[in-house]
This record gives C-alpha cells, sequence and structure tokens, in this order.
C-alpha cells in the first residue's frame, strides 16, 4: 500500500504513475543507457503542435537525479543533437566526458584550496584584504 501511495504522490522515486500512464500511451522507447535509465519520445517524433518539436523524456532507473544523465543523452534529451546515442549514425564528440556522478555533499566532492572542509583547518591570512569599516 505504501508503494503505491509513493507512486502517486512523489516524482524522486523514479517517475509518478501519471508519468508512467502518459509514457504507455504515448511513448516510444528509443533507448536505455548504462544506468538503466530510460528515454522516451512521443510515438514515431511526432511534433507537438504546443511545443513545436517532439517531446523527449526520460524514466530514472530509481532516484530521480538528472545528473545521472550523460553527455550523449542530455544533447539528445535538450534538442541538442536530433540523433539518438542509440543509432549506428551517432557520433560521439572530442568533448563529450564519460559520466561522472554528482558529489555534491558527499566526501567526495570537490573542496577548493582554503576551504575548511578540506583540511579542517583555515590557511593563515596574507594580509592583502582590509575589512569595511563605515568611518573609513
Amino acid at each position: 500500500m505504501k508503494t503505491f501511495f509513493l507512486g502517486i504522490l512523489t516524482w524522486w522515486n523514479s517517475a509518478t504513475w501519471g508519468t508512467f500512464w502518459w509514457t504507455w500511451t504515448n511513448g516510444e522507447l528509443v533507448g536505455t543507457d548504462s544506468q538503466g535509465n530510460r528515454y522516451y519520445r512521443t510515438h514515431g517524433g511526432k511534433v507537438e503542435k504546443d511545443f513545436q518539436f517532439e517531446r523527449r523524456w526520460v524514466i530514472y532507473n530509481g532516484l530521480a537525479e538528472p545528473s545521472r544523465v550523460g553527455p550523449d543523452w542530455h544533447g539528445w534529451l535538450h534538442h541538442t543533437v536530433d540523433t539518438p546515442p542509440t543509432e549506428d549514425n551517432y557520433k560521439r564528440r572530442d568533448w563529450e566526458k564519460p559520466h561522472r556522478p554528482n558529489y555534491t555533499g558527499t566526501p567526495s566532492a570537490w573542496r577548493p584550496r582554503g576551504s575548511t572542509l578540506a583540511s579542517g583547518k583555515r590557511p593563515q591570512a596574507t594580509g592583502d584584504y582590509k575589512a569595511w569599516s563605515p568611518n573609513d
């Protein structure tokens, strides 16, 4: 029963029942990435009259985390390229890097030099900063 209500009311656990229904009635599976995310478009690439282009969407495998979409699928989802990565004539660009997860909020997050989270200690002040004072 809990799973049923979570499917109706939450969008961050993959997709809602409404999204599954829309996908079942109007969607065409284009492909799946290495993480199990499934990518869809409107049947036959039909152009939506309200949007002036075909609608494209993803149903995440598990938690709905947009940073889990790789650069190849990201380009297709956002209409940057028209060829999905599953087609034979798709060419990967030189600037496309392999997918890396979003590490924000985790111990693996990037900590710049001088961050108290990087070393646990604030670096010594260099003397190049003068605090503002209203009397100056």
